[in-house]
């Protein structure tokens, strides 16, 4: 038997036995579903409430009492430290109170007064809640001993895509406010959300949505909620409207909040480029004197419409610089706001980071930005329908025309509450004439408690090509299997396949033109109480991809290993890797180092390992090495995170990058650095400097970034721009001493209305 057939035949027996396990009877014993409770009618507030954290007006008096146990360590147990969760509402906000007591006072970990900061060496309190109750996505809001909000979305029921791809999204912002205060008993505090601020669906003044309430205890590594969840989803478990309890707020009126946000940016900034032929750098100035304006209009208590005027995007902070030891793109996370809200329902993912659409192909051409003259979003539901509607307009700038991109997403529950089918079209066109529209049906279906199955298809036309739809170069699909647990047997199996002429314009793809198969399976544990492990897991993970055009191999892989969940926090995973590649052409990886044409088969290994993260210190470890290629590579990295003081706290990273290709006399080494320093003088007053060094750039990125926000939607900027290059004698012409710089101060007010 060749290696080929070897290699394909392993993986197959590995998808065998995953048909074997998956007809197991999963263990019923330990769960208990929030949809087979009542739900749980939450009471008016009969009176006015202060909010200064400490919930001790009358009005609390008609709240409801929430019973709070442990998730983890002690599933099931009372919290090791009293806590108390009131929920109550009234015609305007709903409010929470939590009293944290705690009987070692001086020992409680808080970090920071940074909007939105959220790290495990800090104590918090928050609830999720499924505002639609369609058990898929939900809004997070969080607050810790200082009172710093931090507020996040979640998406596809906290179901992680892949290992590290997780479904939750930092950047999403919206209008609440939170109090809390500490004293020698513990840490209180009140939150207030407004009904404006939350999308949902009223059915005559009767609303119906799911909650999730957690509070963390940093040096013990506990989690306490309510309701009571059976850990089986690991870190996630707290994450998953689908465990959420059902609450019933009655005499909810809809709410059609008008926001409107102009803004002013004044700065200066200079660069220094290469000019056409690359014999001199050239050196620009370039004044910025800018203003625009953005639109927040509630339609309905479940639609709103959104309308910006000019975007701006200078105060997101800048990307993290990344080695690429492989042929593929690299992907970056989308960090603007004005494409954070519910942006889970654009989501139409084949698995991993491929999408339809990735809103960074908006604003974005070549890592330079682009002006947006402006556009429109309408997000909400419109009777059973989920719907997402996106619009807007970019400017011209050298070796593109100006461009338009539209999207328009549909989804609807269907068979069950967990499952659903929807559709998409995208459409990138160009004043020149040119365009790409992409059109694609998916469907997400839950079999049974743990089990779905996952649908994708798509199709996509553009300038220049036959674009015939009978043709299967056109489409890609996905065809999926999942168990979502990490007790017992978990898996995610899928089966793919990308024509060669299918382009997502405004979309994220990695490979072109092939078909396959890619799995995850898993055997996990959790062994009790008396074990110093909360769970741990067998895992195998591989691929196969073929060519399409004659069916031989493209790439495949093998990696057994094992993962664990410790009680104090710590987690990792390891394995031993084994892949085979087959390149038709060589790649870069650097103008020095090439990989080049061949059949390869290599064995290396790879790790991950984070210390207990309730400390004022800790860290995150991986490594991978072994052969690569026709050659050697060795990757290390530790990023630690320090909290230096209640309003200092210090991170890193250190990223070592070593390939040797000793039969060809190549040798690539790349260090990475990264440091950033935050500081908060209050929960008003931020600053933040990032400093990023990647050796194979020959570059250093220094970025500061200055935050005033008396309240939410009024917003003070001074940020600090610079690029510096490294080894100026390098090549010729000599290298200037930076690249680019700027300087710009950003003011924006939100007037509510």
């Amino acid at each position: 038997m060749d290696q080929k057939k070897e290699f394909v035949a392993v993986f197959l027996l590995i998808l065998a036995s995953a048909v074997g396990l998956g007809a197991q009877e999963p263990d019923k014993s330990v769960r208990v579903s929030p949809q087979d409770r009542q739900p749980l009618a939450i009471g008016r507030l009969a009176g006015p409430v202060t909010l200064d954290g400490r919930s001790d007006e009358e009005a609390w008096a008609g709240a409801a009492l929430l019973p709070v146990s442990q998730l983890i360590p002690a599933f099931g147990l009372p919290p090791s430290e009293k806590t108390e969760v009131l929920l109550g509402y009234d015609d305007a906000y709903l409010y929470v109170a939590a009293r944290n007591y705690d009987r070692e006072p001086g020992k409680m970990l808080c970090s920071s007064k940074k909007r939105d900061y959220m790290e495990p060496n800090t104590e918090w309190f928050g609830i999720l809640l499924d505002t639609f109750n369609d058990k898929e996505t939900g809004l997070a809001f969080y607050t810790t001993p200082t009172g710093l909000r931090f507020d996040a979305s979640v998406f596809n029921d906290g179901t992680p895509t892949e290992p590290n791809a997780m479904p939750i999204n930092l950047s999403w912002n919206t209008f609440w406010d939170a109090a809390a205060f500490k004293d020698d008993r513990g840490w209180f505090a009140e939150m207030r959300i407004p009904f404006s601020s939350l999308r949902f669906q009223d059915r005559q003044g009767r609303v119906v949505m799911g909650l999730i309430v957690i509070r963390y205890i940093a040096r013990k590594s506990e989690y306490d909620c309510f309701p009571s969840i059976f850990p089986q989803w690991g870190g996630m478990t707290t994450w998953k409207p689908s465990q959420a309890r059902e609450i019933v707020l009655d005499g909810v009126q809809s709410r059609k909040p008008l926001y409107i946000t102009p803004y002013g940016l004044a700065g200066y900034g200079q660069s220094n480029k290469l000019n056409d032929e690359e014999t001199a750098y050239v050196h620009e100035d370039q004044p910025v004197l800018e203003g625009g304006l953005d639109l927040k209009y509630g339609l309905s208590s479940n639609l709103t419409l959104d309308l910006t005027l000019n975007t701006d995007f200078a105060q997101v902070e800048a990307d993290d610089v990344q080695v690429n030891l492989t042929r593929f793109s690299l992907f970056f996370p989308e960090k603007r706001l004005f494409f954070q809200e519910r942006a889970s329902i654009f989501d139409f993912s084949f698995g991993s980071s491929t999408m339809i659409f990735h809103s960074r192909t908006i604003g974005i051409h070549e890592g330079e930005a682009v002006r947006i003259y402006g556009g429109m979003r309408l997000i909400g539901r419109l009777g059973e329908w989920d719907l997402g509607f996106l619009d807007m307009q970019t400017a011209a700038v050298e070796g593109l025309h100006s461009e338009n991109f539209g999207v328009l997403r549909l989804k609807k529950k269907v068979l069950n509450p967990f499952s659903y089918m929807g559709g998409i079209l995208a459409t990138r066109l160009g004043t020149d004439g040119s365009y790409n529209v992409v059109y694609g049906l998916d469907g997400s279906f839950r079999l049974s408690a743990d089990d779905y199955l996952l649908l994708n298809w798509a199709q996509s036309f553009e300038t220049g090509k036959a674009n015939n739809a009978a043709s299967l170069d056109l489409s890609r699909f996905r065809l999926g299997w999942e168990r979502r647990t990490i007790k017992g047997f978990g898996a995610s199996v899928n089966a793919m396949r990308r024509g060669e002429d299918y382009e997502p314009g405004m979309g994220f793809e990695i490979l072109e033109n092939y078909g396959g198969l890619k799995a995850r399976l898993t055997y996990g544990w959790m062994p009790g109480d008396r074990s110093s492990f909360q769970n741990h897991y067998l895992a195998g993970q591989g691929h196969v991809i073929l060519r399409n055009e004659d069916g031989s191999l493209l790439m495949s892989e093998l990696a057994p290993g094992w993962g664990f969940n410790a009680r104090s926090g710590a987690a990792g995973e390891f394995a031993f890797v084994l892949s085979r590649e087959s390149l038709q052409e060589s790649f870069e990886l650097s103008d020095e180092v090439e990989v080049l044409p061949g059949e390869y088969s290599f064995f290396g290994f790879r790790g991950n390992y984070m210390t207990a993260p309730g400390r004022l210190l800790y860290a995150v470890f991986t490594l991978e090495g072994g052969k690569f290629y026709d050659g050697n590579r060795l990757s290390l990295t530790a990023a630690p995170t320090w909290a230096v003081a209640p309003d200092i706290s210090l991170s890193g990273l250190y990223q070592f990058n070593r390939v040797l290709f000793p039969e060809r006399g190549q040798e690539y080494t790349a260090h990475v650095v990264r440091l950033r320093l935050l500081a908060t003088l209050s929960i008003k007053f931020s600053a933040i400097a990032f400093v990023q060094y990647n050796s194979a750039d020959r570059a250093a990125v220094a970025n500061i970034r200055l935050r005033f926000n008396p309240r939410e939607g009024n917003d003070l900027y001074l940020v600090i721009n610079e690029t510096f290059n490294t080894r100026l004698s390098h090549g010729a012409p000599r290298r200037p001493a930076y690249s680019d710089r700027a300087v710009m101060l950003k003011y924006s007010y939100t007037f509510s209305l």
